[in-house]
Order: structure tokens, then C-alpha cells, then sequence
């Protein structure tokens, strides 16, 4: 007989579980897709924040990664070793701010260079069809973790998010340069991406595949409620 899961132990015995390995899989494999065009096309064209979004694609497959290894492991039965996984997260934390590093040298130099990135119709697609795609994947993960009250899950759905959101900033930098020829609005994307990564990289060297974004307005659990977070928020 299953058991209501706390917030130390998610629930991986109903489909929400299973539905999240699927979700983590498709994250990997889009992903991977989307960084290999992002980073060619960005190369190409000239375009920090087209290549610092393809950069992001890879920080969310290794992210991506170790949740899957963790949710495998807990739907086997096995014990996920904590030790490697905080480790794997330091590294995912290292990766974010070598991107921020990279995005804000490349752009002030573009902002005082005045070079001209060239028109990318290719970043332009690719971008417009994440905006598409990434927040209805956010959602689902989001959905299933809350059904399994999985802190890891819901987190995971916090970082799919902040890929939907570079998608905004880039694709809005892109469309308005080849629109209006505005140079400056590349590298300032590209201080976007930044300021997002530094964010997540702070989070994830702390050991926290973050609840916040995954807590709904940080509104308490109603007594008798199973929480997803340690925080208390739902």
C-alpha cells in the first residue's frame, strides 16, 4: 500500500513519475538539437546572444542529466549518491558562471567595437519555436512534480523555465537587429542571459536545484498538506 510522500520522500510509484523521466529525456534530446544550430548559427552571424543561448542549451542537458539519474534511481529503488550529485552540481554552477563571464566580456566589447552581428533568420526560428515549446514543457514538469511532491522535479521545471525566458530575450534581440539594424541590443540580450545565469549558478553551488520558482507565490501549505519544499511553500 503506497504511502502519502513528504518532502524527504517523493512519491515515484504513480505515473507523474514516469511522465517526469520522459519529460527529462525530451529536455536532453531538444536540447542537444537546439545548442549544436544555436551555437553554429551564433558563430556565423556574429551573435553573442545567440551563442551564450546555445551555451545555456548545454548547461540545461547536464542539469537535465542529473535529475534523470536521480529519478531512475529512486524509481529502482536505489539510493542516488548525494555526495556525486552535489558534486554534479557544482560543476552545472561552474559551467553558468563561466557563460555569464563569457556573454558580458563579448558584449561590452561589441557595445565599444561597434561590430555588427549579421542577420540570423536560422536564430531567429530556432529561438521562436523554444518560446513555443519551453513553457509548455516548464508547465508539465512542473505538473508532474507537484503530483509526486518532488522538490528535484519541480526545481528541474524552474530551470526549463529560465530557458523559456533567454528564448524571449534572444529572439527579441535578433528579430529587432534584423528589423531595425539595433547592434546594441545584442550584447544587451546577451547581459540578460548574464544576470539569469548568475542566478541559477549561485543556486545550484548551493546545493539547491532551486524550489523558489517552483513555489506558488510562497504561499504556505494548509495544515495536513504534504509540502514539496523545505520551506513550507507548496
Amino acid at each position: 500500500m503506497s504511502t502519502t510522500p513528504t518532502a524527504a520522500t517523493p512519491d515515484v510509484t504513480g505515473p507523474a513519475a514516469h511522465r517526469a523521466v520522459r519529460y527529462a529525456k525530451f529536455t536532453i534530446g531538444y536540447n542537444v538539437i537546439e545548442g549544436i544550430i544555436a551555437i553554429s548559427a551564433g558563430a556565423v552571424a556574429g551573435a553573442v546572444s545567440l551563442i551564450g543561448f546555445g551555451i545555456d542549451s548545454g548547461i540545461e542537458v547536464a542539469a537535465a542529466v542529473v535529475v534523470l539519474i536521480r529519478l531512475l534511481a529512486e524509481i529502482k529503488g536505489g539510493e542516488p549518491d548525494e555526495a556525486k550529485e552535489r558534486r554534479a552540481l557544482k560543476f552545472i554552477a561552474i559551467t553558468f558562471f563561466a557563460l555569464a563571464a563569457y556573454v558580458t566580456v563579448e558584449g561590452v566589447r561589441d557595445l565599444f567595437s561597434g561590430e555588427k552581428p549579421d542577420t540570423s533568420l536560422v536564430g531567429i526560428v530556432l529561438t521562436g519555436v523554444s518560446i513555443v515549446i519551453m513553457p509548455w514543457l516548464a508547465r508539465a514538469k512542473r505538473k508532474a512534480g507537484l503530483e509526486m511532491n518532488s522538490r528535484l522535479v519541480v526545481a528541474d521545471a524552474a530551470e526549463t523555465k529560465l530557458c523559456a525566458w533567454l528564448s524571449v530575450s534572444t529572439f527579441a534581440g535578433l528579430l529587432a537587429f534584423a528589423l531595425f539594424g539595433w547592434t546594441w541590443l545584442d550584447p544587451v540580450a546577451g547581459f540578460v542571459i548574464a544576470a539569469f545565469a548568475v542566478m541559477e549558478g549561485k543556486e545550484a553551488w548551493e546545493g539547491e536545484l532551486v524550489c523558489d520558482d517552483g513555489c506558488e507565490d510562497d504561499k504556505p501549505v494548509a495544515s495536513g498538506e504534504a509540502s514539496s519544499c523545505s520551506d513550507g511553500c507548496k
